[in-house]
């Protein structure tokens, strides 16, 4: 993915992406823009109401994200930038 495109959402916001399993340590800032690519696919899908290529378990699981601390950060990540950057 383009660098700078990287750490950005679907309207081209800035978000912060994690770098690292709160749990584990095990890098996860390397495949969270894939997911989230692939898993707007996979809602467009589901929203036009055609049968998805692949789920999110599908997704987690060709990235190599295998244990459930590491798949909690990324499924659980929330953009809150725009909620706190008026308290700057």
């Amino acid at each position: 993915m383009e660098l700078e495109k990287r750490g950005k959402n679907h309207t081209g916001d800035h978000v912060i992406i994690p770098i690292r399993c709160f749990t584990c340590g095990k890098v996860i800032s390397s495949v969270y823009d894939e997911y989230k690519k692939r898993c707007e696919v996979y809602q467009k899908a589901i929203t036009a109401g055609e049968k998805p290529k692949e789920t999110p378990k599908d997704i987690l699981d060709d990235l190599g994200v295998e244990r459930y601390c590491c798949r909690r950060m990324i499924i659980s990540q929330v953009d809150l930038l725009k909620e706190a950057a008026p308290y700057e």
